[in-house]
């Protein structure tokens, strides 16, 4: 006759076991991986959502900047250079983001100024000028180290602007010269630190990828990761997850361009960036406490079901004991009169009555 490996005790404790845990255990982690999900979707959102403004405040104020030089563009006379050198010099007071503006003719020479500086110069080999005998441009951040000694800058970081040049046009529409501003840098930063916050990096990338405002770890080095691919491709607003050169994980919102209406093109995209870990640390907390909890109640469950079982199985091993004492001989003593439910109660008035008919016999 073949043995049982188990008893009634243990189906009762593992059964119960695995029918109390199991589901416990899949509905946790489908609650736990959810809510996970849940919050990087919110927080890629939250990014986007910062991202988007973000890259549109940057350019609605570089286009405010703009349209004074495009105004200039089309009211300056160079036939009226006193005219000019006010109006110029009237802007640049009144508005501090601009570090110089001034106009040239088409052969490169500073006519007027603000403040007078660099007029009669020539800046023939300027980017911004070239660009701007060709057509309204915006130039990349850069060094101004003859601009910075007229300006008389001592600090120990050197100035650096943003160009915005627009061709000068005579009445037939030909080109008679180009008008340039430089913008001091130092206040597309600060606006741009405006928009990050604790654990938050907003990063402006170059159209080459290097990265010209973010963390100083990153300042003036190539960008190789994901986010800064898509963000110059210009593949639309986009989230991803990966590793970054500091080989922690973050969440990065990529904005392809940073541009608003007739704004000439610097070529720029945004990133924001969070870190995952700290981003996400509240909620692994929270999970984390689920999971305590869970398994909290699922020992105290289980001490009840090994009560419950032993409950169960304590009258069948007595009932069993009287049983296999039968066998032998006639018991002296009857068996424990078991009550506590129906069929213990059924089997132990047949073992009595089995007692009973075993004395007769005997």
């Amino acid at each position: 006759m073949a043995r049982a490996w188990i008893s009634l005790k243990g189906v009762v404790f593992f059964g119960g076991a695995a029918l109390m845990l199991a589901p416990a255990i899949v509905a946790g982690s489908i609650y736990a991986g959810g809510l996970q999900q849940h919050t990087e979707a919110l927080l890629a959102e939250k990014l986007r959502a910062r991202g988007e403004v973000g890259a549109d405040q940057l350019a609605r104020r570089l286009h405010q900047l703009w349209q004074d030089v495009d105004g200039l563009s089309r009211s300056v006379d160079l036939s009226r250079l006193d005219r000019a050198r006010h109006d110029i010099s009237l802007l640049a007071q009144l508005d501090k983001r601009y570090s110089w503006i001034g106009v040239a003719t088409v052969e490169g020479q500073v006519l007027a100024a603000s403040g007078g500086l660099l007029e009669g110069e020539s800046v023939a080999q300027r980017p911004w000028f070239r660009l701007g005998l060709e057509r309204p441009s915006a130039g990349d951040v850069h060094e101004a180290q003859l601009l910075a000694k007229r300006l008389g800058n001592t600090g120990r970081d050197p100035l650096r602007f943003i160009d915005l040049s627009a061709p000068l046009r005579r009445p037939d529409g030909s080109v008679a010269g180009v008008i340039g501003a430089h913008v001091d840098w130092r206040w597309v930063t600060e606006t741009l630190k405006s928009l990050s916050a604790p654990d938050i990096d907003v990063i402006l990338l170059s159209r080459d990828q290097r990265v010209l405002y973010g963390p100083p770890d990153l300042v003036e080095k190539p960008l190789t990761v994901g986010a800064a691919s898509a963000a110059v491709r210009g593949a639309g607003t986009a989230v991803t997850r990966e590793a970054w050169p500091d080989g922690k994980d973050y969440l990065t919102v990529s904005v392809p361009a940073v541009g608003h209406a007739d704004l000439p093109s610097f070529g720029w995209s945004l990133l924001v960036r969070e870190n995952v870990g700290s981003a996400l640390a509240p909620t692994r907390e929270l999970v984390r406490s689920f999971w305590t909890l869970l398994g909290g109640g699922a020992l105290f469950a289980l001490l009840l079901l090994f009560l419950i079982a032993n409950w169960v199985a304590v009258p069948l091993r007595r009932l069993v004991a009287a049983a296999s004492e039968m066998e032998t001989r006639a018991p002296e003593r009857p068996p424990h009169e078991e009550s506590r439910y129906e069929e213990v109660r059924r089997l132990s008035i047949s073992l009595v009555r089995l007692q009973t008919r075993l004395r007769d016999q005997a």
